[in-house]
């Protein structure tokens, strides 16, 4: 889609010339000295501010004309949440109004941004384009674009250049030498770096049309527009959790199906009547910080740094309506130590309305003035402190794991990057034809422990993905409850928004429930299920599926149990998971004992073991099994003369259970360990390509019929 941009008359130019304004507090200033007489384009995507923001800052130092512009991009949009879009908005909205008092303004366009930046380049002739590094790899797609058009078309003026700049935390010399161990990493001490100042930009000197900001339910219904039936489609299938299903009772298969089938009609129609009908924007009162009803800080920067001053001064108390809500905010977030910062900043710091640095910066002024300017060696005099350094220190953490995984990749597969619910998931896609197979890990695994699988059954005709759950290897770890149904819903989302069709699900140990939970509430996402020594009970005789696992607030004792599990699992490492390779010890090489125990000490860790120590998978699998109504392979360890082969299970028992009990899956003994998928890959490998083969034929047989 070309460039829309509405009208909205010119500023006069009354100023060619730029100076540095300073915050508050002690930030970098930076020498302005302008070179060029070309204009440059700063193209905002997760940065609304002009608070330190090192590509404005390169713009205006160089450029005697900078023209701010964002794009509405579909194909950035589409993750975006309902409230993710609202706060866009308004962030947008503050960041025109700062531009404007400047004698600036923020031109918007629609569509495609290698279109709209180019079209944009050739109006105003700029010769430098500045745009962030981004880690979501769709994002990154976008940015590629942006390039490769740029090199395509020719300009009189000369090639325009594309400007990837960051806003470094650290002073990183070269990503490549950076260690992928956060212990190793602490030991370089690096130091946060400090944030910079606001310039002020020069007069946007043009009659180019500004365009307008589009009201919320425009804006969802252009996203809607521009997507494709089938993810449109798809997406409805994500308005309903899965806890909500489960106090259903029941899971009406058919009725599913045959709304699949006829391209979801009644539900797409449901769903574009939400958009008028659901929610416009919510607008905020003007002593609020945040929008009716919403628990997430929303506005441009001097609203967040606002709130952001009123969360670290939450032990002083305060007359303030605006703080005072704030506060009342933090304790109904507050599930557990810490937890609370994420939710009300998060999203702000994701839009880039406030820079991680900048959010270290003031907790650790405000740390000082607790302290007559010292920091204690000792730790944080208070606890909103503490919360707001360890979110944004472990964010950037595992945004430079992400952007080295993409950048400094040695596998034999891609690493890609995911964003959900605003964080970071690592997966792989391999193969260019044939069934699409999603292969989910275990316990303390990661996509690489499929390492005998992917590119096997990519060159066999399949395509097939595999991806790193939340809380485990280099995805990320945030401070939030993690029940079976988070993963489950995280796996339905992976499967509508990146897959984008059925799959053939293939979940390993605890991964095994979680696909099982996903095929038996949202049975049209699932092709088949292989469940490979599956986690998860069989319940004979279950009336339906009632207890579902609410997410327990941190007790001392889960705490407690938490960390003693973890020092046990470093320390045993090894001989554990040789125990669960009992006839192939050397499957169990130097690289995963050493990547298990990684991961072992990345941020967050602590807080995914206090809910594994209160796990209860509470649903049945022979429920999720019938839920789902599709063909069920499951493949269970089998006992030999030596002993049990899996010592995680009761080998004869659970293998009558599932035989008792799924009476429409497949029971297969194998003789491997506990992990067969790596174990003897060749082996499963081939099972699983008589099974996923046998299944197109009985699904293609059907569907003729």
């Amino acid at each position: 889609m070309a460039l829309l941009l509405r009208p909205l008359s010119p500023f006069p130019s009354h100023r060619l010339h730029c100076r540095v304004v300073h915050r508050k507090g002690p930030a970098r200033a930076v020498a302005v000295v302008r070179k060029e007489e070309g204009a440059s384009v700063v193209w905002f995507k997760h940065d609304l501010r002009i608070d330190d923001h090192p590509g404005i800052v390169a713009a205006v130092s160089q450029h005697r004309t900078v023209v701010p512009f964002y794009v509405f991009d579909p194909r950035i949009l589409s993750g975006f949440s309902d409230e993710m879009l609202e706060l866009l908005l308004f962030a947008l909205e503050d960041l025109r109004r700062v531009l404007k008092e400047q004698g600036s303004d923020l031109l918007i366009g629609y569509g495609a941004a290698e279109k709209a930046v180019i079209e944009l380049v050739k109006k105003v002739k700029a010769t430098h384009i500045f745009a962030e590094e981004e880690v979501e790899y769709n994002v990154r797609r976008v940015v590629d674009s942006v390039h490769a058009s740029l090199l395509d078309k020719s300009f009189s003026w000369g090639s325009p250049k594309l400007n990837i700049w960051k806003t470094p935390f650290y002073e990183i010399k070269d990503l490549k030498e950076t260690p992928t161990s956060c212990v190793d990493f602490q030991k370089l001490q690096l130091p946060v770096t400090a944030p910079l100042a606001s310039p002020v930009l020069p007069v946007l000197n043009t009659d180019l049309e500004r365009g307008a900001l589009p009201a919320y339910d425009y804006l969802k219904r252009y996203i809607v527009e521009n997507t494709s039936q089938s993810n449109e489609i798809w997406s409805c299938l994500k308005k309903t959790s899965a806890k909500a299903i489960l106090k259903q009772g029941q899971v009406n298969r058919t009725n599913v199906k045959t709304k699949f089938a006829s391209g979801l009609e009644e539900v797409k129609k449901n769903y574009e009547s939400s958009l008028i009908l659901e929610k416009t924007q919510r607008r905020k009162s003007m002593s609020s910080l945040f929008v009716e009803g919403g628990n997430q800080v929303l506005g441009g920067t001097d609203a967040v740094l606002n709130a952001l001053a009123a969360y670290l001064r939450y032990l002083e108390g305060t007359a303030r309506y605006d703080w005072q809500e704030l506060h009342q905010k933090l304790r109904e977030a507050e599930t557990r130590k810490g937890a609370s910062f994420g939710v009300l900043f998060g999203p702000a710091l994701r839009l880039g309305i406030i820079s991680r640095r900048r959010v270290h910066h003031e907790a650790l002024n405000y740390e000082r003035e607790r302290n007559g300017g010292f920091l204690s060696p000792f730790g944080y005099s208070a606890l909103t402190v503490m919360a707001a350094v360890e979110t944004v220190c472990s964010m950037e953490w595992y945004s430079l794991l992400a952007l080295k995984s993409q950048i400094c990749n040695k596998e034999l597969y891609p690493i890609r990057i995911w964003r959900w619910n605003g964080y970071l998931i690592q997966y792989t896609a391999v193969g260019k034809k044939g069934p699409a197979v999603l292969l989910v890990h275990g316990f303390g695994a990661f996509l690489e422990h499929f390492r005998g699988n992917l590119s096997s059954m990519a060159n066999n005709g399949h395509r097939v993905w595999a991806l790193t759950l939340l809380g485990f290897g280099k995805s990320e770890k945030p401070n939030i409850p993690y029940t079976e149904l988070l993963w489950a819903e995280l796996l339905r989302d992976f499967i509508v928004d990146i897959v984008s069709e059925p799959v053939h699900l293939v979940g390993n140990s605890i991964g095994g429930y979680f696909v099982a939970t996903v095929a038996g509430l949202w049975p049209v996402l699932a092709k088949s299920v292989v469940l490979l020594n599956t986690a998860g009970s069989v319940v004979p005789g279950y009336s339906s599926a009632q207890i579902i696992t609410e997410a327990q607030q941190a007790s001392g004792i889960m705490w407690l149990g938490s960390r003693l599990l973890l020092w046990y699992l470093r320390l045993r490492a090894g001989s554990i998971l040789k125990e669960y390779y009992p006839t192939n010890s050397e499957r169990v090489d130097d690289w995963l004992v050493n990547e298990i125990l990684r991961a072992s000490y990345d941020p967050g860790v602590p807080i995914v073991m206090e809910s594994v120590v209160n796990f209860n998978l509470s649903v049945p699998l022979n429920y999720l099994v019938e839920s789902f109504g599709g063909k069920v392979l499951i493949i269970q360890f089998s006992l030999i003369i030596q002993g049990i082969k899996d010592p995680l299970s009761k080998s004869r028992l659970r293998l009558s259970m599932f035989r008792e009990n799924c009476s429409g899956a497949t029971v297969r003994e194998l003789d491997a360990g506990h992990c067969p998928h790596d174990k003897v890959p060749e082996e499963v490998n081939s099972i699983l390509y008589d099974w996923v083969k046998t299944t197109e034929s009985s699904n293609y047989a059907v569907e003729r019929v």
